[in-house]
């Protein structure tokens, strides 16, 4: 018993996909030991046997847990053991989390926790969507509830063909990276980036990722039934969600409805503010369960959790069927938008976007090149210069709570963001400046991630980074009422927490840049997703539209207050010289100057000054540190010695407290004439102007005042 195990194996992308369970954990709910190559995850889930009383959410939790000896590495620091997660395996989380939080039943409140860590990485096969599909198969042979099971691919493109789960070399190559999720009939989670890719291309890649998603879901079904044969899985619960009495639902449902219609219906032709609309449906809701305080006072809490599902009922069938939203706009129209740049004295670059009731304000610092992030994780990555964060305060929604440090809502947006503007963001040869863009959501209502993007390209164009093409975003949504569907453009919050779909797309004119789609119901379908990206493609262009009008291009001129970067060459030989024992050379030259200095293994040295004439300075020491005596050429020197053979001239100056280059004039090479005594032509500290003449194997540098006579008498 101890040794029955099942292994099951298909060919996905060209390698081999196994589940294996019975071998490991065997006490979870259901364990799967998932191995792509020579990557290996081992995905558990475990539910609670009871619901968790007093919330109204459904408590999943989902955790990838990235172990450094799986890519043979020794975490860094003092303590030497893995601490708080990276923002890839935060990121990862959220990508399993997604897809499979909708396919819970409603009202399921037992604690559910999927526990995913990566124990081995072979880096041409994803840890991520090897994890996510063994989440998906650990779930499927416990016993909890899952309306699974899901599969997943990353789908790339070389040279107009399109490929599944690229390697590392094939996703250089790629201009596209699609991770797409989804049931066997539909998909339900997409995350995307892509070099300006046209929409219905994206799509077609889409379509493509999610035919192999049918063959993994189809594998995960026989590997549960496999499994079911030998006790290596559960049946089912079944989940009865606790229910109203008939007549209280109807009781409630008659009231309700018409007070609530009417309600919207009055939002959408006063075009009510956010907290104008939520004051007006909190006390039509108050007044609902008002009426049924004396005939059900045991039901309070039951009535207000009716009165909140037929608001949602309400809101989602005017909008599905009568084409009304809430607040008055047309299903495609975009909120009114108002841009500025500069509007921060002394950062480099800035922006105020404000969409509806929804603003950021976006700011872009340019530093050195040794300012770029540090990363520590289990990817081939190991820094980065251009980043994005994401901040969201309480006071952008009213509340007072209080700030912690961020949480996987900001860190997903940020990462979001900053895969939309990734593309466009020029080289490091071309710019050699690391680049942070922070937004701040100062007022939320409704697709803060987008608005980041709109915020961070006017920034980026504020601060004069020569970006290739301004990128915008905009948030799409979905209401599905039987067999009405309706997609809407710039969604608010309202629609978001009652819509069926987030569907954020950010690119240029040209075309898509990234996509994030959210789903809460089980899935769409090809046409609805043909529909939602031509959509957003309108209302992109919409919005940068508005954006050129303010700013059309990268001004041509950085901030007085950015650092001037000087880009060197040097052979990588002299780094030893610039940088001198223990850095002592190189700490020198960065008191001296005030410059910051950064040195690349190649020789490559970036100057970083925001005064330029220190950074000319430093130039000017490292030059004169690195320059080599060139045999042939004539110097402006200066008598540091005298000998009774001849002189010896300093031809290079020293800097800080460092020797210059010198050289010796034999008392033969003083003059075009016979000398007695060197000191009859030259004398200590005179200067002199002589011609290299040679450098012999010790590296002596041989010179000549006759030979410069002789030319200069020509």
């Amino acid at each position: 018993m101890l040794n029955k195990n099942l292994r099951k194996s298909i060919e996905i992308g060209g390698r081999t996909l196994t589940l294996e369970t019975g071998r490991m954990a065997k006490q979870a709910s259901g364990a799967v030991f998932t191995v792509y190559g020579d990557t290996m995850v081992l995905a558990a889930a475990t539910g609670a046997s009871e619901p968790r009383e007093g919330i109204d959410f459904f408590p999943l939790t989902v955790d990838y847990e990235e172990r450094l000896y799986a890519v043979g590495k020794i975490p860094g620091g003092f303590i030497k053991r893995e601490g708080r997660p990276s923002e890839k395996a935060i990121l990862t989380s959220r990508i399993i989390d997604r897809p499979i939080r909708p396919l819970f039943p409603k009202g399921y409140r037992n604690d559910v926790q999927v526990v995913t860590t990566v124990l081995s990485v072979d880096q041409d096969n994803p840890p991520d969507m090897t994890a996510l599909n063994g989440a998906s198969a650990a779930l499927h042979v416990s016993h909890i509830p899952f309306l699974g099971p899901i599969g997943a691919v990353i789908v790339g493109r070389i040279d107009g063909k399109l490929i599944i789960n690229p390697t590392v070399d094939e996703a250089a190559k790629s201009d596209m990276h699609i991770a797409v999720a989804g049931t066997r009939d539909a998909v339900n989670m997409v995350e995307a980036s892509a070099l300006e890719v046209p929409e219905e291309e994206i799509l077609a890649a889409i379509m493509f990722g999610h035919e192999e998603i049918k063959r993994i879901v189809d594998f995960i079904e026989e590997f549960r039934r496999e499994a079911l044969a030998l006790g290596l899985a559960k049946e089912k619960v079944e989940f009865v969600p606790p229910m109203p009495s008939e007549e209280l639902e109807q009781s409630v449902r008659s009231v309700a409805i018409d007070q609530f219609t009417e309600a919207v219906h009055k939002c959408a032709a006063e075009k009510m503010i956010k907290s104008d609309r939520e004051q007006y449906l909190k006390a039509i809701k108050s007044n609902i369960i008002a009426q049924f305080e004396e005939e059900y006072p045991e039901d309070l809490k039951m009535i207000a959790g009716l009165a909140d599902k037929f608001e949602k009922e309400v809101v989602r069938r005017i909008i599905a069927r009568e084409k009304i939203r809430i607040d008055g706009r047309q299903i495609t129209e975009v909120r009114p938008i108002e841009v500025e740049v500069s509007v921060l004295s002394r950062t480099h670059g800035s922006s105020l976007f404000t969409r509806g009731q929804t603003q950021i304000l976006n700011v872009c610092t340019l530093g050195a090149v040794g300012d770029e992030q540090i990363l520590d994780g289990l990817g081939v990555e190991e820094s980065k210069r251009y980043m994005h964060h994401y901040n969201f305060p309480p006071y952008s929604v009213g509340e007072a709570r209080p700030i912690r440090g961020p949480g996987r809502r900001e860190i997903g947006h940020g990462a979001l963001a900053e895969r939309a503007l990734e593309p466009v963001i020029p080289s490091e040869d071309e710019f050699p400046y690391t680049i942070r863009l922070v937004s701040e959501a100062i007022e939320s209502n409704g697709s803060t991630s987008m608005g980041s993007v709109c915020g961070s390209t006017l920034s980026l164009m504020d601060a004069g980074v020569p970006i290739k093409a301004p990128v915008a975003g905009v948030a799409m949504g979905l209401i599905k009422d039987e067999d009405h569907i309706t997609v809407l453009t710039d969604i608010q919050g309202m629609e978001d927490a009652l819509g069926d779909m987030d569907f954020k797309v950010a690119g240029t004119a040209e075309g898509v840049t990234a996509i994030q789609m959210d789903i809460k119901i089980t899935g769409i379908d090809q046409e609805v997703l043909s529909r939602a990206l031509a959509q957003a493609k309108d209302g992109r262009m919409h919005i940068l539209g508005k954006m050129l009008e303010v700013i059309s291009k990268p001004k041509t001129e950085l901030s007085p207050y950015a650092p001037r970067i000087i880009k060197a060459q040097i052979h990588p030989d002299k780094i030893r010289e610039v940088i001198g024992a223990g850095g002592k050379i190189i700490k020198k030259i960065i008191e001296e100057t005030g410059a910051k200095i950064d040195i690349e293994d190649d020789g490559r040295i970036f100057i970083a000054s925001v005064d330029g004439v220190n950074g000319d300075k430093a130039l000017e020491i490292i030059e004169s540190i690195t320059k080599d005596v060139e045999v042939g050429r004539i110097y402006d020197g200066k008598v540091v010695k005298i000998m009774d053979f001849g002189a010896f001239v300093e031809i290079v100056p020293g800097v800080l407290d460092l020797p210059g280059k010198e050289g010796m004039v034999h008392i033969s090479q003083l003059s075009d004439k016979r000398v007695e005594k060197v000191t009859d032509v030259v004398k200590e500290g005179d200067p002199i102007r002589v011609k290299v003449i040679g450098i012999d194997n010790q590296g002596r540098v041989k010179l000549s005042r006759k030979e410069v006579i002789k030319e200069e008498t020509k």
